[in-house]
């Protein structure tokens, strides 16, 4: 009795035994954070269709909405290295261009009066353009609390002329003005 005991004993332990990556969603778009609008500081997209999460680096995670000089300017950016320990670092910003909740941006040209999208690879700094564009959506805007949420996604070309997808954005930020 006591080895048949033991036996179920050993099968049950086995059964409910874990592998790492059990766990681990595998759908790219599931390892996101959630779109929340509760200045959660999250930060999420796919990258080449790739989970882009911000990580260990100086400043991983910024966002600034100010009025300067008579116009606004909007800039979130996430940080983060890769397996090769290059500095990636994706954003979007405003040149003198208030954001509205509710509103749809067009990101294209880094120019006055735009919204745009940021791709930085170790000292290499790429916005969209005319030709690789994107939308940024706000979902919320609260001056009260200081969090400004939305959804995000654009193409852009690096500086060796490869086009990046990103997609699935979304941000849930609280910001410094």
């Amino acid at each position: 009795m006591k080895n048949l005991l033991l036996a179920f004993a050993m099968l049950l332990i086995v059964s409910n035994c874990n592998k790492n990556d059990d766990d681990q969603p595998t759908n790219p778009i599931d390892q996101l954070p959630p779109a929340t609008q509760t200045g959660a500081n999250t930060f999420g997209c796919l990258l080449d269709g790739e989970p882009f999460l911000p990580g260990i680096s100086q400043n991983p995670l910024d966002c600034v909405y100010q009025f300067v000089n008579g116009g606004y300017y909007f800039s979130l950016q996430a940080n983060k290295r890769n397996s090769e320990n290059n500095l990636i670092r994706l954003g979007i910003g405003t040149e003198n261009l208030e954001i509205n909740q509710g509103n749809t941006y067009n990101l294209s040209a880094n120019i006055d009066g735009n919204a745009s999208g940021i791709y930085f690879f170790n000292t290499f700094l790429n916005y969209t353009s005319q030709d690789y564009t994107g939308e940024l959506t706000i979902t919320k805007l609260d001056f009260t609390n200081n969090i400004v949420s939305g959804t995000f996604w654009y193409d852009i070309e690096d500086y060796n002329g490869v086009v990046h997808q990103i997609r699935e954005g979304r941000f849930d930020m609280q910001f410094t003005q």
